[in-house]
């Protein structure tokens, strides 16, 4: 299920980005998957973005647990204010965008298809933070447990621990393919109230 996608046609998609260190990240990750939909886990080295570390985070492929966090940069855990390793990722985010967010989990791991969205944080100091989340697939493998991983790239600051995330908007950052086309409708329709955006505000 791989894709041949040319240079300049992943270019175009990485500037969509908003924030410096998700193209960074992007182009990485775009680098070690080669020609396939998706680079093995196990091509990604630490090294090669270790200024990034802080906001990226890797999740388990476990819809039941609500993806918990395989590992979390040391950013995100002070953002939310303590270790999150273990905790479910789609639990930070409010009741209105809980089912949104492991819908779009879902889409990301299954179809190994790259997206960002647009999501929002409170702060217990009574402010809001903008981000833009960076989701990316791994590829699968026998034996080996499913994962994405992905990063979270504030676009605004205000003090304080984050709380009740929100999804804003999102977009895939490659054309569908065909043959993946009806399982992702299948997942939309099933995603209530989910607006979808053209660009990220």
């Amino acid at each position: 299920m791989g894709q041949n996608c040319s240079a300049s046609g992943r270019a175009g998609w990485v500037n969509t980005l908003k924030h410096p260190s998700n193209r960074e990240f992007y182009a990485y990750w775009d680098k070690a998957r080669a020609n396939a939909a998706a680079p093995d886990r196990s091509s990604l080295a630490p090294e090669p973005v270790r200024h990034l570390l802080g906001d990226i985070f890797v999740l388990a492929y476990d819809p039941p647990a609500g993806y918990p966090f395989r590992v979390a940069g040391t950013r995100i855990c002070a953002r939310l204010g303590r270790d999150v390793k273990g905790e479910s990722f789609s639990s930070l985010f409010t009741s209105e965008a809980h089912r949104e967010i492991e819908d779009l989990l879902g889409i990301v791991a299954e179809e190994t298809m790259p997206t960002v969205a647009g999501i929002t944080a409170a702060t217990s100091e009574g402010g809001l933070m903008h981000f833009e989340l960076l989701l990316l697939p791994f590829s699968p493998r026998a034996h080996t447990p499913l994962s994405l991983t992905g990063q979270m790239a504030a676009l605004t600051e205000a003090p304080g621990t984050l709380t009740q995330f929100g999804l804003t908007s999102w977009r895939h950052l490659e054309p569908e393919i065909t043959s993946r086309g009806p399982r992702i409708l299948r997942k939309m329709e099933i995603a209530r109230g989910f607006m979808v955006y053209e660009g990220l505000r």
